[in-house]
């Protein structure tokens, strides 16, 4: 069986953000999806179910809190790892959001990309996955 690579899909309006996180999870092995507002992104989670999301809050159409919410209302995403990208450090949003379970929040002006492929790995692990079958034959 085949190395399964780890799906993250980036949801960020801000293209040179969007860039920057894809370049650099990119290198680190994982592979990207991105979605440029909410309902683009909750499309791509039910067509390529990644295993982490990065959340901007501040979106077109839906915003980061509505994705979320659909997230965690839906039996099959309702575990799915967030990472919250926002441009509000406000007690209140940050206590909203966490409520909702999310595994981190970056406020973008101070956001180090050094910190979050870290806080990535610590959730994900390695980017790649070895298949089940693989255990079995060692080596290959």
């Amino acid at each position: 069986m085949s190395m399964v690579r780890k799906r993250i899909l980036i949801l960020e309006d801000d293209r040179f953000l969007r860039r920057a996180c894809r370049a650099r999870l990119e290198q680190q092995g994982y592979d990207i999806l991105t979605a440029q507002d909410g309902e683009e992104a909750l499309a791509v989670v039910r067509s390529h179910p990644p295993d982490l999301v990065l959340l901007d809050l501040l979106m077109p159409r839906l915003n980061g809190l509505e994705v979320l919410r659909a997230l965690r209302n839906d039996e099959a995403t309702r575990g799915l790892p967030v990472i919250i990208l926002s441009n509000s450090s406000r007690q209140e949003d940050v206590e909203t959001i966490r409520a909702l379970g999310i595994c981190g929040y970056f406020v973008k002006a101070n956001l180090s990309l050094q910190d979050l492929s870290r806080l990535v790995e610590g959730l994900l692990g390695p980017a790649t996955a070895i298949g089940d079958g693989d255990a079995a034959h060692p080596g290959h």
